[in-house]
């Protein structure tokens, strides 16, 4: 088997992997592999922009106060505190690289265009238009492009994280690397570092539907959690309340910024409804807009709901939304003219590996950054636009940790042994893996979705258990695919999810129960952490 040494591999090439790439080939070699091509992230689909204090009129504090009331009393306030006030110095470093944010007209008074969304008090989320994360993935990858210390690895899918204990059986415990499936020819090899990045985001996939791309299927967290690395708060899903309803629209987002325009949530006459159920109207907090609409749809027998922007000028729309305007014209639907049919969809994970700001584990060597970690900023549900400043400042702060790391210690190159095929072979029956997928996707779907109660998760619960063990037996029984092992992983996390929403006896934030409709605020809330011995899971 092929052994491929590094200072530093980073699995994943969203903004969180290829911010923390450019900074650690400064002293070092770096491996980026990523599963498709090297702008196929959740990045790359980002529309609505990065939350950051940018305006005299706007303050710290005031950021702090929206994360910490969206979050629902589950933040850590020094986390959050961190993350934010860091922000400015590291919106400075990507415009250093050659990202440029949307400005107003002079006319206007100059300035950054600042947008408004949910949750927020004050304009400050800088975008640039509606491809945000399109731009910042482009600016990267040209930097990355022209960084000799950097090589990335297209469809190159990791199976497993490689550990010291699993290796030699005993002694300390630390991550040395990670077995690789070259997704296009079918080769495994292995990629040995000292230092391992899991910057893989996060597995909306795991929902029958979702604003996520078909990447998302939480390959980070279900390796983390097979490696024996504590997992936290997996039970609060964010749901993004406006997905295209279309059949033809897979997955595509109508960004919160449309809200923030001024857009409204309306019935199939037109009527406003979302002053019934938060004083905020279109602008509260997602998950209190994903429930409202879900309510709306299930006591209306509807299959949607809609955004009405029809006071908007066509020019403005063009201007402010010119990917969401050409997607959904190129559907029949003029935003100008026309209403908007939307339906929530799973789009966030709040919770993840269990992480510090600077990207630390409980597993030495393995670091997380961005979606796949749980740091304590997004507490029970994340305030719309902190993610990617939460991807770039925890890539920054762990690659500053991880720059004064002495790299040659005693097991940065321990012996690997070769994969073990044993008597696996060519699968003839695929389509047993398309029924599995669908039946996790669906099962997630109908029991443990936006609203939840004890018997929907008891019924996911036996539900997924039953399929984790055909899908064990299926990867012990046939060569290894990407199929196989995105399987595998969405069922790993589906398991995750339904073991932490069962732990949390109350509503609060993305868990919202009807057995348990009220919040618990005394005692203080609890974290749900699944910490798991690796091989114990079946």
């Amino acid at each position: 088997m092929r052994i491929v040494d590094t200072d530093y591999l980073i699995i994943g090439s969203g903004i969180a992997g290829l911010v923390s790439a450019l900074k650690l080939s400064k002293k070092g070699k770096v491996i980026i592999c990523t599963k498709k091509q090297r702008a196929e992230s959740n990045t790359n689909y980002a529309q609505g922009g990065i939350a950051c204090v940018m305006a005299a009129t706007d303050t710290f504090n005031d950021h702090i106060k929206d994360t910490l009331d969206a979050g629902a009393g589950l933040c850590n306030v020094e986390v959050v505190t961190k993350i934010i006030s860091e922000g400015p110095e590291r919106i400075a470093d990507l415009e250093k690289l050659g990202l440029h944010f949307a400005e107003r007209s002079a006319e206007s008074g100059g300035g950054y265009d600042l947008g408004k969304e949910g949750g927020h008090t004050k304009r400050r989320v800088l975008h640039a238009g509606d491809i945000t994360g399109r731009k910042i993935e482009e600016v990267l990858l040209d930097r990355i492009h022209a960084d000799s210390n950097i090589r990335i690895k297209e469809h190159t899918m990791a199976i497993d994280l490689i550990t010291t204990s699993w290796l030699r059986g005993a002694g300390s415990n630390r991550c040395v690397g990670a077995y690789m499936l070259n997704t296009s020819e079918g080769e495994i090899f292995a990629v040995r570092a000292p230092v391992v990045i899991l910057a893989t985001g996060g597995g909306g996939k795991v929902y029958l539907y979702t604003s996520n791309p078909d990447i998302a299927t939480g390959d980070g967290m279900a390796m983390a959690w097979r490696a024996g690395v504590p997992i936290k708060n997996m039970e609060f899903i964010q749901f993004h309340p406006t997905c295209l309803f279309h059949p033809q629209a897979k997955s595509f987002l109508i960004s919160e910024a449309v809200r923030g325009e001024g857009a409204k949530l309306v019935d199939s006459a037109g009527k406003s409804f979302m002053e019934k159920y938060d004083a905020r109207g279109a602008l509260a907090p997602r998950d209190i807009v994903a429930r409202a609409i879900d309510s709306e749809m299930k006591s209306k027998g509807a299959p949607c709901v809609y955004l009405d922007i029809r006071h908007k000028p066509e020019d403005y729309l063009l201007a402010r939304f010119p990917n969401i305007y050409a997607t959904c014209l190129k559907f029949g639907i003029n935003m100008a003219k026309d209403l908007i049919p939307v339906v929530p969809a799973a789009h966030y994970f709040c919770g993840g590996v269990e992480a510090g700001v600077d990207g630390s584990t409980a597993l030495p060597g393995l670091f997380a950054v961005g979606e796949v970690a749980c740091t304590g900023l997004h507490g029970a549900n994340r305030l719309a636009s902190n993610s990617l400043l939460e991807a770039v400042v925890c890539a920054h702060e762990m690659s500053e940790k991880i720059l004064k790391i002495k790299l040659d210690t005693e097991d940065s190159r321990i012996a690997i042994p070769d994969w073990q095929y044993g008597a696996a072979v060519p699968s003839d029956e695929s389509i047993v893996v398309e029924h599995n997928w669908n039946e996790v996707r669906t099962c997630m779907w109908d029991y443990v979705g936006i609203v939840r109660t004890d018997k929907r998760l008891e019924r996911a619960w036996r539900r997924i258990r039953n399929l984790r063990q055909e899908i064990r037996q299926y990867y012990m029984d046939y060569l290894v695919t990407a199929d196989i092992l995105e399987l595998r992983n969405i069922a790993d996390i589906a398991e995750l999810i339904v073991r932490s929403a069962m732990d949390r006896k109350e509503s609060r934030g993305l868990q919202y129960t009807l057995d348990y409709p009220d919040r618990k605020d005394s005692p203080p809330p609890h974290e749900t952490v699944i910490a798991d011995q690796p091989g114990s899971h079946l």
